[in-house]
């Protein structure tokens, strides 16, 4: 049952662990992989609202959002989705490639694959210029992302 009502609080076994230094760095660097995500999700939404980043990629949404009484849905654009959820969808799809590539190539190399993928990814969004750049750096950011979560 929800919330334990109505659990039999003695059948259970005690386990007798400690909190050692391995398995703290353990639960920090797995913690990690939900940073990621839920600092983009800050940061793509934040960027997504702002005027300089619409007008300079987006300005048809720009324009729309500008002239919509709407409040609750500002942004129809297929293009703002895509590059939304392109980080996404990659790191899902990284993430089934980087399991065969950690069982071959062991957890460094996977690590590796990830950072470097990430590093070019920030790049690539750091110094876009079009929106085509914005989605490819938003890839490898994803690629980034499940490699790392994995």
């Amino acid at each position: 049952m929800a919330g334990g009502v109505g659990m039999d609080g003695g059948s259970g076994k005690i386990y007798p662990g400690k909190l050692t230094l391995f398995v703290l760095l353990t639960s920090i660097v797995a913690a990690t992989g939900g940073l990621i995500f839920g600092y983009d999700i800050g940061i793509s939404g934040g960027v997504t609202s702002m005027d300089s980043f619409l007008l300079k990629f987006f300005r048809g949404v720009y324009k729309q959002r500008r002239d919509s009484a709407n409040l609750y849905c500002q942004f129809d654009s297929q293009l703002l989705t895509t590059f939304t959820s392109s980080l996404y969808i990659a790191g899902l799809i990284a993430t089934f490639f980087a399991s065969g590539i950690t069982r071959v190539y062991g957890r460094k190399i996977s690590m590796v694959i990830g950072g470097f993928s990430f590093l070019i990814g920030s790049a690539l969004n750091g110094g876009a210029l079009n929106i085509e750049m914005l989605i490819v750096g938003r890839i490898m950011l994803g690629v980034g992302v499940g490699f790392a979560n994995q």
